[in-house]
């Protein structure tokens, strides 16, 4: 039997390795929210650090084990290229960052104020990427995939040793589902702690292609992806991470537009947070599905909180 790719010892290496501006994030729930959803609900707030996401967990490992001197070339919908500017800038690592025109424009100036160079190209974040990997490998940089280089999961599982430190447990993790390094790193951590919790990935009914390719066992890709929820907007899986995924999830539910930004607004309400839609669709699944979870212990990521003022008035008003 093949080695998993992801290694426990290596997620709590990366705790000691990490920044801890970004360790041991908030943990905590809403008796009002709670209430509303019938559930025991914990938050785990990824909000409160230099780039308001959990992506600087990994991009701290990466940039820490990267020894060669070479430049980085990544691609991002805007939160994972913060966080390698952040982690690679302090460290020396020149750092180029390729997003799609449609990116979000405050996620694209945070970019270039942490140092990276930021270049534009193609409407969506996998075009971005494919642009980004063609650059790399015409050069001597090194192209970085997030979910891909293991050290961004093994970083993002650091999260699921923070949630395991919980005395009480859960029955299940709802885990928003990007390209994966958020769920595979986390569930990791969490399986090998308490195999019995329920991991469950979230995605965008209109951006269902890592949930597809699990569920259908191979990869499943579409031309464009239609929702708000642009963090965990993936139209081409990565293989590798959707192989991870097998042996650790339990299930993958799919929530509506909708439910996203009832999801944000419960977040705003109840527990006075700005999460951006990405971070609400634990929320959403709840809400799709109530009867499944009432009266259970669930935690689940606020995994980014970068929306501009004009997206607030929109989305949370």
């Amino acid at each position: 039997m093949k080695a998993p790719r992801i290694s426990i010892e290596r997620i709590h290496e990366s705790a000691r390795v990490i920044d801890p501006v970004f360790l041991d994030s908030r943990q905590f729930t809403s008796e009002s929210l709670n209430e509303h959803l019938g559930a025991d609900l914990l938050l785990k707030d990824e909000t409160a650090n230099p780039v308001k996401c959990f992506k600087g967990r990994g991009a701290e490992f990466l940039a820490a084990r990267h020894t060669d001197g070479r430049p980085i070339i990544c691609a991002s919908a805007g939160n994972f290229g913060q966080a390698m500017a952040y982690a690679c800038v302090r460290r020396n690592i020149p750092v180029t960052v390729y997003a799609s025109g449609n990116a979000s424009p405050i996620k694209l100036e945070r970019m270039r104020e942490l140092g990276a160079e930021v270049v534009l190209h193609g409407e969506d974040f996998d075009a971005a990427k494919i642009e980004a990997r063609r650059v790399a490998a015409t050069s001597e940089a090194r192209f970085v995939e997030d979910s891909l280089d293991v050290e961004t999961v093994e970083g993002a599982g650091t999260m699921g040793l923070e949630l395991m430190e919980d005395s009480a447990g859960f029955d299940a993790v709802l885990i928003p589902l990007g390209n994966g390094a958020m769920f595979n790193g986390i569930a990791t951590a969490c399986k090998a702690n308490r195999p019995e919790t329920q991991m469950i990935a979230v995605q965008a009914v209109g951006a269902p292609a890592m949930i597809e390719s699990w569920r259908a066992e191979r990869i499943i890709t579409h031309e464009r992806i239609d929702t708000i929820a642009d963090g965990i907007g993936v139209r081409e899986p990565v293989p590798e991470a959707v192989a991870d995924m097998h042996p650790l999830i339990d299930d993958g539910i799919l929530v509506s537009e909708a439910g996203i930004l009832e999801g944000m607004k419960l977040l705003h309400q109840h527990a006075g947070l700005l999460p951006e839609p990405s971070s609400a669709v634990g929320v959403a699944a709840l809400l799709a599905d109530w009867k499944r979870f009432h009266g259970k212990r669930i935690a689940t990521i606020i995994c980014g909180g970068n929306v501009s003022a004009d997206q607030q008035t929109k989305w949370l008003q």
